[in-house]
C-alpha cells in the first residue's frame, strides 16, 4: 500500500482546517453527501476543497472507560486522512464520528449497535465503516452491512478480537460466522483474532513457569468467555494446569470472596478475560488484596479488554506488575509509518498513546485504497477491503485472507507500571492457536 502519511501537520492544524459540514452549514457546504441522521454521529469533517462525494464514519464507544482509546482512534483516522489529501483517487471523503456505547453505562449495547448499523446502511453516502471496538457490537452490526442497497457496506475494525466474527470454532453461536454474511462478505480486520492472543499469553505464561492457572471472566459477555476459553485451550495444550473456570458478577461491589475461592485452588496466575468497563479494577484490586501484589507468588493476566492507561488510572497500585497482551504490536514498537503516526498523536495526547489508534489508522488506509477505484461504488470498496495487500503499512505488511482476517499475528505483552510498558513480542506456534480456537 501506497503510505499516504503527511505528518508535517500537527492534529490541531489539521482540525481549524476541517470544514464541518452538517445539516445546517452555510453556503450550501456538504452537498456532495448527506450526514448520518444520527444523534450519536457529530458532524461530517472535510479537510479539502470543494464538497466530498463519499463518507466514511467511525462506530466506536465515545463514553466510558475506553472514551480515551477511541477518541485516539479517530485522531488517528483523522491524520490518515489530511494526509491523503482527503481524497482517495478521484474520490472526495469527508468523515463522521459516531458513538456506539449508552449514555448510561458507557457500554456498547446490542441496540444501539444495530441502530447505528441500520442508520449507515440507509444513507448512500457512506460507503464503509471503520469500528467496530467491541466485536459483540460487530457481530449485530456485520450482517446489516450486509444486506443494506447498492452491495452491501464495508466494515473494517482496528480492534475486534472475538474468533467467531471471522473463523469457526466450538464457541460459536447462531450459525456464526457464516451467518453473520447473508451476502457478501463485508467485514475485515486489521489485528490478529483472540486465538493469536490465547496462545501468545500461553506461550508467555509457560515461559514465566506458571504451572496452575484460574481462569475469571466477566458474566454475560461472549467475547469475555470466548477469550477465557481461548487462553484454556491454548494453556492445558502447553502444560498449564487450568485449576478454575468461572465468571465474576460485573455489578458485584467487592470480589474478596471470589478471590478467596480462587485462592484455595493453589494458583500461580490468575488470568482476567473482559473488559477495564467491566468492574475490572474493583477485581484488581481485590486479586491484590487477597492473593498478593502482582510481582509475588501469584501474577495476574489479562488479554487486550485491560491493556489500556485507564486500567492504571483506576486500579492505582493495585495494577502494577500485572501483564496485558494486545494483538499485533504497541504502539512505541511501530517501525515506519507507524511510528510517524504515533509520534504526530503524541503531540495531541494526554498521557501515552493506545494500542489501537494506529491500528484505526490503518484501516483507514485500507478503506482509502479500496475507494481509490470504486468510483462511489459500496460492492467495489468490499471488493476492494477483501484482496488488501498491505506493504509497509502503519502496522506493518499483511494481506486481508478470505476470512477476513490479517495474515500475521504477533501479541506483544506488557507489563503495567506507571503505563503498560512492553515486555516482550510473542509469536506463538500454529499448535497453540489451533488449540486455543478449540478451547
Amino acid at each position: 500500500m501506497r503510505n499516504r502519511l503527511v505528518l508535517s501537520a500537527i492534529l490541531t492544524t489539521l482540525l481549524a482546517a476541517v470544514a464541518v459540514l452538517g445539516a445546517g452549514a452555510a453556503s450550501g457546504a456538504g452537498a456532495g453527501v448527506t450526514p448520518v441522521a444520527l444523534k450519536a454521529c457529530g458532524p461530517v469533517e472535510y479537510g479539502g476543497s470543494g464538497t466530498p462525494g463519499a463518507l466514511i464514519v467511525s462506530d466506536l464507544p465515545l463514553r466510558g472507560d475506553s472514551h480515551e482509546r477511541s477518541i485516539q482512534m479517530n485522531d488517528a483516522i483523522r491524520l490518515v486522512l489530511e494526509g491523503a489529501g482527503w481524497h482517495a483517487g478521484a474520490s472526495a471523503v469527508g468523515f463522521q464520528a459516531c458513538d456506539d456505547s449508552s449514555p448510561k453505562t458507557g457500554l456498547w449495547t446490542k441496540a444501539i449497535c444495530q441502530a447505528n448499523a441500520h442508520a449507515y446502511a440507509a444513507d448512500a453516502s457512506v460507503l464503509a465503516v471503520i469500528g467496530t471496538y467491541n466485536s459483540g457490537c460487530a457481530e449485530a452490526e456485520i450482517p446489516i452491512f450486509g444486506k443494506a442497497p447498492g452491495g452491501g457496506v464495508a466494515m473494517v475494525s482496528p480492534g475486534n478480537t472475538a474468533i467467531c466474527l471471522t473463523e469457526p470454532s466450538p464457541e460459536c453461536k447462531g450459525g456464526t460466522p457464516e451467518s453473520l454474511y447473508p451476502k457478501a462478505h463485508n467485514y475485515a480486520r486489521v489485528v490478529p483474532n483472540d486465538a493469536y492472543q490465547g496462545a501468545g499469553l500461553a506461550t508467555f505464561a509457560k515461559g514465566e513457569g506458571v504451572r496452575r492457572a484460574y481462569v475469571l471472566y466477566a458474566g454475560g459477555d461472549a467475547t469475555s468467555l470466548g477469550q477465557a476459553r481461548t487462553f484454556r485451550g491454548a494453556a492445558e495444550a502447553a502444560g498449564i494446569k487450568v485449576v478454575g473456570f468461572t465468571s465474576w458478577n460485573v455489578k458485584a461491589k467487592s470480589y474478596t470472596a471470589l478471590m478467596q475461592t480462587v485462592a484455595k485452588t493453589e494458583p500461580d496466575a490468575v488470568l482476567l478475560a473482559g473488559l477495564t468497563e467491566e468492574n475490572g479494577a474493583r477485581l484488581i484490586k481485590d486479586k491484590v488484596a487477597v492473593l498478593g501484589p502482582n510481582g509475588g507468588a501469584v501474577k495476574l493476566l489479562a488479554p487486550d479488554g485491560f491493556a489500556q492507561q485507564s486500567t492504571i488510572d483506576l486500579a492505582g497500585a493495585a495494577a502494577k506488575g500485572m501483564f496485558a497482551s494486545v494483538p499485533g504490536l504497541v504502539p512505541q514498537e511501530l517501525p515506519g509509518p507507524g511510528k510517524q503516526i504515533v509520534t504526530a498523536l503524541k503531540k495531541e495526547v494526554e498521557g501515552p498513546v493506545e494500542l489501537y489508534a494506529p491500528y484505526a489508522g490503518q484501516a483507514a488506509e485500507v478503506v482509502l485504497t479500496a475507494l481509490t477505484t470504486a468510483s462511489g461504488s459500496r460492492a467495489a470498496v468490499i471488493s476492494g477491503v477483501a484482496h488488501a495487500k498491505v506493504r509497509g503499512g502503519i502496522t506493518g505488511s499483511f494481506d486481508i485472507l478470505p476470512s477476513g482476517d490479517p495474515s500475521v499475528g504477533p501479541i506483544t505483552i506488557s507489563k503495567a507500571g506507571k503505563a503498560f510498558v512492553p515486555r516482550k513480542v510473542v509469536k506463538p506456534s500454529a499448535k497453540l492457536v489451533t488449540a486455543a480456537r478449540q478451547g
